[in-house]
């Protein structure tokens, strides 16, 4: 049976980390295998040396002993503690060194040679500084391994988290510019650049070349990139606020022309069809100019207290259509009064004309809801918003009155969102900024058009 394997912590997704992993990883893998190399070299130097002094010993050992000298102390014919391999190979005739202990335990280098009678002549002398001086060299390895290991996780992690840091903070330009700021910029370091005069001009200003102040880096082009993109981005769409500006303002006058002449033509269907016309000319000219107001953040609002319900029940007889508002608790709000009106108004109207009946206003302190009972708000509408110019299927409309009520909402400081409700139909939620005591007491009013106030 396969075991789940455990989800890591969050953290563990970050550069940073898996920087220190991988260098960690890498110079503990580095410092073994120097730590092993220089192990080899010195221990197999130290014990070489060791036993070409027992080669050495045993060899004039030997030679006293066919002499029949008396042997120096140390040497002897099957010494106590002497290896049993040592033992056996000097019994088959063979001179051989071995690194081991004594009786006592102690370090011992021992040499051993055939004798007489297949005994086995033996020297042997301590091996404690040898062995100690390769625990001393394995001792030194480690600890400077382990802070060179440190040193460079810390050098490591100090360069990765500043091109982290700079990734963090062009991630959060990037995100600025998502949400409506085109003027942020990253302005990376590594991207700036100085302006330098041209000695060779002919011409009496002196042109000028840009040469980048710092060499670039990866990251430092991202930045550049991100950069350059919010700028032509900006352009542009000041080139289109300009455009939709200026064309508003030249259609308002030889509109404002074309509904005198309209109220000048003799009744009839035709005059109708005209003023009809003429009428969702003006008012797409009108949406137009104050979109582009909105865009240029212009707006300055004209603030009040005013009573959250009248206000409603206003903007309901304004629209001539058979909304019912309802009053769960009544509020005053700070605001600018004509602002709400608008931004209720397109709301209303939008219901009734791409909803079905009932449409409820109902007003919850500082939270005012508008419903139909249609087929809702489209997906696109959900996901990212109003779209100026877009309409689902064949409904009638330039779709920029849900617009116009989405930026006005912003100029109040108030929060609009969209949703379908669960047994059908679109909702709108407008939340105002808290400003004032209630004023109010539950009920359900209905308005039947525009009736007197």
């Amino acid at each position: 049976m396969r075991l789940p394997l455990q989800r890591l912590p969050q953290w563990t997704a970050t550069l940073t980390w898996k920087a220190a992993a991988f260098i960690t990883v890498m110079c503990c893998g580095l410092a073994a295998l120097l730590g092993i190399l220089v192990h080899v070299s010195v221990t197999n130097q130290t014990v070489g040396e060791a036993r070409s002094r027992a080669l050495a010993r045993l060899t004039e050992v030997t030679t006293a002993y066919e002499a029949g000298d008396r042997l120096p102390p140390g040497a002897g014919v099957d010494l106590p503690g002497l290896p049993e391999q040592l033992r056996e190979l000097a019994a088959d005739g063979q001179r051989a060194t071995m690194v081991g202990n004594d009786e006592d335990r102690h370090p011992t280098m021992w040499a051993a040679g055939p004798a007489d009678g297949g005994r086995a002549l033996a020297v042997k002398f301590d091996y404690s500084q040898g062995a100690h001086a390769i625990e001393a060299l394995d001792r030194a390895i480690v600890w400077s391994s382990a802070l060179a290991i440190g040193a460079t996780l810390l050098v490591g992690a100090f360069a990765v988290t500043r091109v982290t840091r700079r990734l963090h903070a062009t991630a959060r330009v990037a995100r600025r510019i998502s949400a409506g700021d085109l003027d942020a910029r990253v302005n990376d370091p590594r991207t700036v650049t100085v302006v330098e005069p041209d000695t060779g001009s002919r011409t009496g200003v002196a042109p000028r070349t840009r040469t980048p102040a710092h060499r670039q880096d990866e990251v430092a082009a991202v930045a550049a990139a991100l950069d350059t993109m919010a700028s032509s981005l900006q352009g542009k769409l000041l080139s289109e606020q300009r455009f939709t500006a200026d064309v508003a303002h030249e259609l308002r006058t030889p509109l404002t022309g074309l509904h005198a002449a309209a109220e000048l033509l003799p009744p009839g269907r035709p005059t109708e069809l005209v003023r009809d016309r003429v009428a969702a000319l003006r008012t797409l000219t009108e949406d137009l100019l104050e979109i582009s107001r909105l865009d240029a953040r212009s707006e300055r609002l004209d603030l009040d207290s005013e009573p959250l319900v009248p206000l409603a029940e206003r903007v309901v007889r304004a629209s001539g259509t058979e909304t019912e508002v309802r009053v769960v608790r009544d509020t005053r709000v700070e605001t600018d009064r004509r602002r709400l009106e608008r931004v209720l108004g397109n709301l209303v109207a939008n219901a009734h004309k791409h909803g079905r009946g009932p449409v409820v206003l109902a007003v919850d302190g500082p939270v005012v809801t508008v419903r139909d009972h249609g087929d809702g708000y489209p997906d696109y509408l959900l996901e990212h918003g109003p779209q100026r110019f877009r309409t689902e299927g064949g409904s009638k409309g330039h779709g920029l009155g849900l617009t116009i009520a989405l930026g006005q909402a912003e100029v109040l400081g108030a929060r609009l969102a969209f949703a379908n409700a669960p047994d059908g139909g679109a909702v709108a939620t407008l939340t105002l900024p808290r400003s004032a005591q209630p004023s109010g007491s539950p009920g359900s009013r209905h308005s039947d058009g525009p009736a007197a106030p």
